[in-house]
Order: C-alpha cells, then sequence, then structure tokens
C-alpha cells in the first residue's frame, strides 16, 4: 500500500498498486523527485559500520548471559545505564551549544535558550580563541567571531556569563589547545564575583589527541600537551572537584567520517593514553578517573546509533577495571552527545528537523547524560534563533510527550539491538588492539594510522552516496529544484572591529608591571623534564589571568617554552 497525497480533509490516500506503477505516478505528480522504487528504499542489508542485518533476529543471535553482559541499571557494566533509575529520576542535561560575534551577543542567545527551558549551557569559540590567537593578531583577520565566541581575556568571559548563576548552571566549554586558559578565566570570574571554585559545575573539553587526528585545532607538540592535561587533571581534582577536566571526544573523529566503531575504538585508544599520562604524573586512578567524561555523536542509524552508546558503557567499564583497576565509581561512562552536524543538509533545510529527531531518539534510548540537537539552518550559517529554539524544543517533546523516559533502557532485550551492541563492542575492540600494537594513541596518531583509517571510511561513505547506494533525501533522491531562504548573517567586519578595539583597551587599563611578572613565572614553570614540569601551571595561568594577561599572550609564553606543532607530510 503507497501514500500519494492527502486530501483536502487531511486523510491519507492510499492505493494497492504495483511498484512500476507507483513511480511512474511519484514521476508525473512529483516531477521533480527522484524515485528508484520502494523495495529498495526499504532495503539496507548492513549497518552503516558494515555490519550485516538479518530480515530477523532470534536468541541465538546474542551472546553470553544476562548478568555478565547486561547487568542491572546503575551496576557494572553499565550496558543499561549509569544510573539505576536513569530519566525517572533525573532528565538527561539539555545544553545547547552556542556562541559567535562578541561575549554579549553569545550573552543574549544563553539567556533566550535558558529562558526556553535549557538547562545547561555550551560555549562555541571562535578559531582564533581556540588557536591561541588575540583577535588583533594577524593571523586572527577575517575570523574573529565566525563560527563561535571571541574571548581575548578575563573581561570579555565576564560578558559572555553576565547574569548567569555560575553555582547553579553548569557550562561545557568546546576548547581544546587553550583549554587551561579558558578554565581559569571562568574560575577568576567566578572569583570576582564570590563564588567559590568547589560550587563550580562543568567541562572542558581539553581532548589535543582528537585535534590531531580529526580536528586541527592544536598548538603545541604532543609531550607538553599531555603533560599540561595531566596538570588540569590535579588542579580540578584538587580545586574544582565538580567539574570535569576533559570530554574525550568521539564526535570530532566521526564527524571527520569515521564509522561507529572507529569513533568508539578510536576514542577510547584516546583515554587510555590519558589515563596512562596521568597515572604516570603521580595521579591515583580513583582520583581523577570518575571526572572523566565523553562527548559522542549521534547519527541517523537509530539502532545502531543506540546499540554504540550501550556498548560504550560495557567497553569502558571493561577497560577501566580490566587495565587500570578501576573502582565501579570510576569505571562508569558518561557522556555528552550532540547530533550530527555532518548529517544535516543545506537542501531542503526543513528535512533536517525529521533527521535530529531521529538522532535525538538514538540518544536518549542510549542513555545519554546531555544532549545538543542541532538546528536545522545549520548547513547553512550558525543557527538562527528559531532554528536553536525549535532544536530545543526537540528535546524537550522527547522528554515530555514521546513516553521513552518512563522505563531504563527500552530497547533492552531486543535480540537485534543486543546483536548490535555485541557486535560494536567487538569490532570496536578489535580495532583497539590494532592501536595498542603500534604503541598506544600517540604512536599511532605519529604513523598516520588514524588520520588513513577515518579517510578510506569517508571516501567509501562518499562514494555510497554519490552511487545512491546510502540514500540522502533531498540530496540524491527527492530533491528539487528549491532554493533555501536567505538567512541574514552578522557584520562581522564591525564585530571584529569592536572587539580588537576591546583587546587594546584592556591592554592599556592593566598593570604590565604584574602581567610581566606572572607571564615570567608560567614560563618557568615550564620546563618539562620527564613527562612533569617544574612547577604545577594551572596556579601559575590562574594569576595571569588575574593579571589580565590576554589568552594571546600566555599562549605565546607556552609556544616560547615547547614550540609548535606541525604534522608530519
Amino acid at each position: 500500500m503507497t501514500a500519494l497525497y492527502r486530501g483536502d480533509d487531511g486523510l491519507l490516500l492510499t492505493a494497492l498498486i504495483p511498484e512500476v506503477v507507483y513511480c511512474f505516478l511519484l514521476s508525473a505528480f512529483f516531477p521533480h523527485s527522484r524515485a528508484t522504487g520502494r523495495h529498495t528504499e526499504m532495503t539496507n542489508p548492513t549497518s552503516p559500520s558494515g555490519i550485516e542485518i538479518k530480515p530477523a533476529y532470534h536468541p541465538s543471535d546474542v551472546r553470553g548471559d544476562y548478568e555478565a553482559e547486561l547487568g542491572e541499571p546503575g551496576e557494572f557494566p553499565f550496558t543499561r545505564g549509569v544510573q539505576q533509575l536513569m530519566y525517572r529520576s533525573r532528565l538527561w542535561t539539555m545544553r545547547q551549544y552556542a556562541g559567535f560575534g562578541t561575549a554579549a551577543e553569545t550573552n543574549e542567545r544563553f539567556r533566550l535558550l535558558l529562558d526556553a527551558g535549557q538547562t545547561g549551557l555550551s560555549v562555541a569559540f571562535d578559531l582564533p580563541t581556540q588557536m591561541g590567537f588575540d583577535s588583533d593578531s594577524a593571523r586572527a583577520e577575517g575570523e574573529v567571531g565566525r563560527v563561535g565566541v571571541a574571548i581575548d581575556t578575563v573581561d570579555d568571559m565576564h560578558a559572555l556569563l553576565d547574569g548567569i548563576p555560575l553555582d547553579r548552571v553548569s557550562t561545557s566549554m568546546t576548547i581544546n589547545a587553550t583549554a587551561a586558559t579558558l578554565l581559569a578565566m571562568y574560575i577568576v570570574v567566578a572569583e570576582e564575583r564570590g563564588i567559590e571554585r568547589a560550587q563550580l559545575s562543568g567541562t572542558i573539553q581539553n581532548d589535543i589527541l582528537k585535534e590531531y587526528i580529526a580536528r586541527g585545532t592544536y598548538i603545541y607538540p604532543p609531550a607538553p600537551s599531555l603533560a599540561l592535561i595531566a596538570d588540569v587533571f590535579r588542579f580540578c581534582a584538587a580545586e574544582v572537584p565538580r567539574w570535569n577536566p576533559i570530554s574525550i571526544s568521539g564526535y570530532h573523529i566521526r564527524e571527520a567520517g569515521a564509522t561507529a566503531v572507529q569513533e568508539l575504538a578510536f576514542t577510547f585508544a584516546n583515554t587510555v593514553e590519558y589515563v596512562k599520562r596521568a597515572l604516570e604524573a603521580g595521579l591515583a586512578i580513583d582520583t581523577f578517573a570518575p571526572r572523566l567524561s565523553f562527548f559522542f555523536a549521534a547519527h541517523n542509524d537509530l539502532f545502531e546509533e543506540a546499540a554504540k552508546f550501550r556498548a560504550a558503557r560495557r567497553m569502558y567499564a571493561r577497560l577501566m577495571r580490566g587495565r587500570f583497576g578501576a573502582s565501579d565509581k570510576a569505571a562508569r561512562l558518561r557522556f555528552h552527545t550532540q547530533t550530527g552536524g555532518v548529517t544535516l543538509t543545506a537542501q531542503q533545510p526543513l528535512d533536517n528537523v525529521v533527521r535530529v529527531t531521529v538522532q535525538t531518539l538514538a540518544a536518549v534510548l542510549g542513555g545519554t547524560q546531555s544532549l545538543h540537537t542541532n538546528g536545522y539552518d545549520e548547513a547553512l550559517a550558525l543557527p538562527s534563533a528559531e532554528a536553536a529554539t525549535l532544536a530545543l524544543r526537540t528535546q524537550q517533546v522527547v522528554a515530555y510527550e514521546s513516553g521513552v523516559t518512563g522505563t531504563v533502557d527500552p530497547l533492552a532485550g531486543s535480540y537485534f539491538v543486543e546483536h548490535l551492541t555485541d557486535e560494536l563492542e567487538r569490532r570496536a575492540g578489535e580495532l583497539l588492539a590494532r592501536v595498542d600494537e603500534l604503541g598506544g594513541a600517540e604512536r599511532a596518531i605519529a604513523s598516520g594510522f588514524f588520520q588513513d583509517e577515518i579517510a578510506r571510511s569517508a571516501y567509501e561513505h562518499q562514494l555510497r552516496v554519490e552511487s545512491g547506494e546510502t540514500v540522502v533525501v533531498g540530496v540524491n533522491r527527492f530533491s528539487d529544484d528549491s532554493e533555501p531562504a536567505p538567512i541574514p548573517l552578522p557584520d562581522y567586519s564591525r564585530l571584529e572591529a569592536e572587539q580588537v578595539a576591546r583587546v587594546r583597551a584592556a591592554r592599556d587599563a592593566r598593570d604590565d608591571d604584574g602581567v610581566r611578572e606572572t607571564l615570567g613565572a608560567l614560563a618557568a614553570a615550564a620546563e618539562l623534564s620527564g613527562g612533569t614540569f617544574s612547577a604545577p601551571l594551572m596556579p601559575l595561568i590562574v594569576d595571569a589571568v588575574r593579571a589580565r594577561a590576554t589568552l594571546g599572550e600566555i599562549s605565546d609564553t607556552l609556544a616560547a617554552r615547547w614550540g609548535v606543532y606541525r604534522p608530519a607530510s
């Protein structure tokens, strides 16, 4: 039975018609749509990760016993969730990623989202901030405020967080090479408002390994970068106990073209590297590991994605207990999810509303702890206020109207989902073992292994899209000649000029002697020997920020000591 159109009364008109007639009528009634037949549209013999999909699943397709493979929610190996009641006791944090132009303008968007019911902040920074350049640097020209907010000094951070109750709202900051500096700015803002460090909660991404692999916003070579991350681990454990010092990201690896299997394997390979460096720096596993957090993508294949999150929890729990002797508390995988930016299409952008809804369901059915949902117009520009609000409403409808939060891990026991969970864990484990054989993540990055594997998967996916084997609605099937509505863009030239004037005024107003003193102390302590610094760096970065040193000055101080990273050609 095939739906042809809706009548004026809203009833769905259907007819029993042969396949060839269906295709003819579709072409006649909808001449701009490209159809190749119903049966091929519904047939997908493999998952996006290449796992064969059978017509039906049975008990024999599921391995092991309940206690060993699933267990109760909130108990090892956490397949079914990291809390006993999951969303019955507390929903996931609805954390919309936002940032553009100046700090004051981004603050307005934060307030709009909080007023609309958002329960946590997520900050996007512009490329100069991510790369350690002040806005008046020649290398920042043309990029200030374009893909996120420009932050040069702690006074910019004050403006960004104006009116936000930092002791009640958690903040996630997507920042890596300059993560320590942005965390220091956040701490100084709180300090100057009279808020104690122990009251702050949030996350810095601080995942430099995936920058070398997939994203490119690195500054320093791996050795000092990893030592700085271990320094942040130590500082947060002692000073900011509710802060997650890292969000180990599979998301950007997936966005670069990885499969779900590669997303899991490479994320956990990086995790092993970070944990080993922290242990070598003298930290006890149960001191820092309970605050490790993760960041995954949610793509369109509902069942593979939901199964991926379940497999991730089990794989991580076994990895942490088996390799590092971690306690159950330190073996709980807590993760943020973002719907897949790379899945959004510029063509027929309203189709993205449906994609984001499917991805939201996958994340929730998979047991995420927090979630960002993309705006439907993000393939064209930074999301409009309307698109950002609708993306948040998508989460709210799923949370309060869909019924999926009523019971923990509602897909548990499905032969299909349990098989996918098992198979994803098995394949990811095999790939992780290959990284181990290469000597771990740092060496695998240096050899180009991660990059080559991801490039191959991205190329194979693109071939499937171009051949029509992988359907993208509105792109290679059911496309039309419509043009998306134009989206007004900010006046970036004006924003850049204002930000340049702001950072220069900040330099004129400060005590230069105090800045030089704090930067000199930082430079002296940054000497690296045996994987550790001559003194802890985070307290010194906080001192420099408090004295009104700029982000670029702090980055340049460290680069003068450590050099900059240049990937092998």
